[in-house]
């Protein structure tokens, strides 16, 4: 596998993984299950009912919306 560009979504998965102790597909799992339709909705959800900071969480819904297309 790749090393992620530095900046890029996927930059911030090793830092997400060891801050918040999850895999990333875990928290892809949950946006992809999310009933939400806007980024920033799914945005405010991982930060208030998952403690996630803004940039780890926009970095998670972007990727994961990214991948959709």
């Amino acid at each position: 596998m790749s090393t992620p560009a530095k900046g890029s979504p996927a930059g911030f998965f090793p830092t997400i993984e060891k801050k918040y102790g999850r895999p990333v597909q875990e928290w892809i799992d949950l946006i992809n299950a999310s009933p939400l339709a806007k980024h920033m909705d799914r945005v405010g959800r991982l930060k208030t009912g998952h403690g996630l900071g803004h940039g780890h969480a926009n970095a998670l819904v972007s990727h994961t919306l990214a991948a959709r297309r």
